[in-house]
């Protein structure tokens, strides 16, 4: 009888965490990483990493400057493995007045950017 209480309780509870999930949640795959390689800031004008993708090395990149994207483009997913935090700007001028978010350079994965990026800065450790 207690072990029939016990499943009862424990299949209602499973089942009452399945229904807290959205549906599209429930049957979705997790984003795969798109190809980016060490050192690089990778930019995806797609979100789930599709689309273009540039790339950006601190080679040619001037630390703690804002580096526009080409007019009338803007990014959907990113990756950071420059080894340096990365922010990322809503505003073409990285300005503060818009959206913007800084992402550790230690591997740093966004499939999908809470708004559509338009501009970077790299930082020094």
């Amino acid at each position: 009888m207690r072990t029939t209480v016990l499943a009862t309780t424990l299949a209602a509870a499973s089942l009452a965490a399945i229904a807290l999930i959205p549906e599209s949640a429930a049957h979705s795959e997790p984003a795969r990483p798109g190809p980016c390689g060490a050192g690089q800031l990778c930019l995806w004008d797609e979100p789930e990493f599709t689309g273009t993708r540039r790339t950006h090395e601190l080679s040619t990149i001037d630390i703690e400057s804002c580096v526009p994207l080409p007019k009338g483009s803007s990014v959907q997913s990113l990756a950071n493995r420059t080894g340096r935090p990365v922010t990322t700007y809503q505003s073409a001028e990285c300005a503060e007045t818009g959206e913007f978010d800084t992402y550790p350079g230690g591997g740093t994965w966004v499939p999908r950017s809470p708004y559509q990026v338009r501009a970077f800065k790299v930082w020094e450790n």
